[in-house]
């Protein structure tokens, strides 16, 4: 929305209204950008996690305490992948949640605004035709001017 005019006199309350829409919209969309962004941070956390696990090497030639240190390290991604799971798929609640009240503002704004343009636009109408009333009226008279002047001479 974001006029910088004045709203007509029969629309401030619901400029009002669109305003506070405006607000709670931009809100929920920057809260959003905000969710999507954390849930691609931890999606791309798992992903290195997981991958790192892929392609952990066993050597040929070892000994066994460097096997079980490197089971052990293994172990412990494996525990972090599914930590990391688990906020990933949080994070993913969290951002549905986020883009449905996203969308359920935005909508509510489009409402508003929606229904100031068609008052605007009903008012234009109006004035259009006030105009064109007005504008037959001194046609009208101009014509009956004509008239007498054509009779009178």
């Amino acid at each position: 929305m974001s006029r910088t005019h004045r709203p007509h006199r029969e629309d401030r309350g619901l400029a009002a209204v669109a305003r506070v829409r405006e607000v709670r919209e931009t809100d929920s969309r920057i809260g959003l950008q905000r969710v999507l962004a954390e849930e691609a941070a931890v999606t791309s956390r798992l992903h290195t996690l997981e991958s790192s696990i892929a392609q952990a090497l066993v050597p040929a030639v070892a000994t066994t305490a460097e096997l079980v240190a490197g089971r052990a390290r293994l172990a412990d991604t494996g525990v972090l992948v599914e930590e990391t799971r688990a906020l990933a798929a949080s994070a993913h609640v969290v951002t549905v949640d986020a883009r449905a009240r996203w969308g359920a503002d935005h909508a509510r704004l489009a409402a508003v605004e929606h229904l100031l343009e068609r008052r605007a636009a009903r008012r234009r109408t109006d004035a259009e035709r006030r105009a064109a009333r007005d504008a037959d009226d001194l046609a009208a008279q101009a014509w009956a001017r004509g008239q007498r002047w054509d009779h009178e001479r």
